[in-house]
């Protein structure tokens, strides 16, 4: 089988120090020809810094040089995420695209739909369903050793984690600000211990108290004057079914902990925490609590890379496909849509 053609689109961080090694660590199956950035100096030099033979400013130039790529790794800002994924799709290129899908559940629908009708796999980098934790729940949940899941609790919060570098702040071109940036993460696992079935009730609240007050943080200074977004958001996700899932989010709040992330589950078998992962259940009519203390060490975005590859090479895959990105943007915008700004009436 031929190796697929990888380029790159967008030159920051999460290319350098995600993408392009894992793709580096599977060139068997993939080879970068190319990468893409709004500046040519900066192109050129992050091509020549990782032994890419062509840079490009323009995508248009890039989709018609002679060594065409079929596969596109979209690393734009969020409110790019769109415009270049359907460019890729139209140009019958695979995509995995940054988190989260889009700005707006349209978004989302409209590059599920284009995927589907070019015959092409889009995915996104939820990475954090390769740990080996979430594989072990993900299996324990295939053999039904939860019973029947009825509530999920999804956490990622920040004590002061507000960026003070980037567009974190600026709502036009991030979308949001703690909930579409991290609460995306693990909402995409609760969902999947759902089996990413769509819900029917959503209430939600976001504040902005810290970030409009201004200070530093563990990331640094932010300009108060500029925080257009979130810094905490909470939500209640009801399904038809009568499960629901808590989910916490936050950028800046008062609370011990300087960063939880975690997933806990509630069966009527059995229940789990994520982290350190943990399974509360019943043997022989006895309540135990099973633990893992030498679970492996994975790289996640490696795991997903590969699992992106498989995908498109038609094999079985567990990445996060374009139409449960397309569930989870629709959730995040009606969780903004229910919300009440807190400098809004009670």
């Amino acid at each position: 089988m031929s190796r697929f053609k990888a380029a790159i689109i967008g030159t920051g961080h999460i290319a350098e120090q995600n993408h392009v090694p894992a793709l580096k660590a599977l060139r068997e199956e993939v080879e970068i020809i190319a990468v893409c950035s709004r500046d040519l100096t900066k192109a050129r030099a992050f091509a020549d810094k990782h032994g890419i033979a062509l840079a490009f400013d323009n995508t248009a130039d890039m989709y018609n040089s002679d060594l065409k790529p079929n596969l596109i790794i979209n690393c734009t800002a969020n409110n790019l995420h769109h415009q270049f994924t359907m460019q890729a799709l139209e140009n019958d290129c695979h995509v995995i695209c940054e988190k989260p899908p889009g700005m707006n559940a349209r978004e989302a629908r409209e590059m599920a739909d284009l995927a589907k009708q070019k015959g092409k796999i889009l995915a996104y980098n939820f990475q954090r369903r390769q740990t080996p934790e979430y594989a072990l729940m993900a299996k324990y949940l295939e053999e039904g050793k939860f019973g029947e899941i009825y509530h999920i609790k999804a956490t990622y919060l920040r004590r002061r984690g507000i960026p003070g570098w980037g567009n974190f702040t600026n709502k036009s071109i991030q979308g949001g600000g703690a909930l579409i940036d991290l609460g995306v993460h693990v909402l995409d696992l609760a969902l999947g211990m759902l089996n990413y079935q769509k819900p029917d009730r959503i209430i939600g609240n976001t504040y902005d108290f810290i970030g409009k007050a201004g200070g530093k943080g563990l990331k640094g200074s932010w300009d108060p004057a500029k925080f257009e977004v979130e810094d905490a958001c909470f939500a209640h996700i009801s399904f038809p079914y009568n499960a629901s899932i808590s989910l916490s989010s936050s950028f800046a709040l008062n609370m011990q902990e300087a960063e939880t992330v975690n997933l806990e589950v509630f069966g009527s078998k059995a229940g789990a925490v994520l982290h350190p992962l943990s399974i509360f259940t019943e043997v022989e009519g006895e309540l135990a609590d099973i633990h893992f203390p030498h679970m492996d060490k994975t790289d996640n975005q490696l795991l997903n890379t590969k699992a992106f590859l498989d995908a498109c090479s038609g094999k079985q895959s567990n990445i996060c496909n374009a139409e449960q990105g397309a569930i989870l943007q629709e959730i995040v915008e009606k969780i903004y849509q229910s919300a009440i700004p807190s400098d809004g009436a009670p």
